[in-house]
């Protein structure tokens, strides 16, 4: 079985809502680092060097290859990344290998026979 890594960057608000998007796409799990900071195309505002942008948390989806496009879609439009600039980003990388997911890939295989 194969994994992609989809990071997610989205504001501490829609971390749960995402979460829950990403669960419903087939997501068995994540790890959320909370309070991460990010710029975009344009510098963050300051009011007496204090910013005054919002908190973003990072989320960190192991998922099967065969359901990451579905998962990173639902994060996208759950978190509106596309109809609100700056609102955060995902992106999924290629796992070459992995270890403790012994578990999931039982759960994910019966998942990924149905979709295929």
């Amino acid at each position: 079985m194969h994994f992609k890594l989809i990071i997610t960057f989205v504001e501490d608000s829609k971390t749960d809502a995402v979460m829950e998007a990403a669960r419903e796409a087939g997501a068995t799990g994540a790890t959320v680092i909370n309070n991460a900071r990010g710029e975009g195309l344009k510098e963050c505002k300051t009011f007496f060097g204090l910013s005054l942008e919002t908190q973003r948390d990072v989320l960190l989806f192991l998922v099967e290859e065969h359901m990451s496009r579905d998962i990173i879609e639902k994060i996208a439009d759950v978190a509106e990344f596309d109809t609100n600039p700056g609102s955060g980003i995902a992106i999924q990388l290629d796992v070459e290998d992995a270890v403790g997911v012994t578990k999931q890939i039982a759960e994910l295989s019966e998942a990924v026979e149905e979709k295929l």
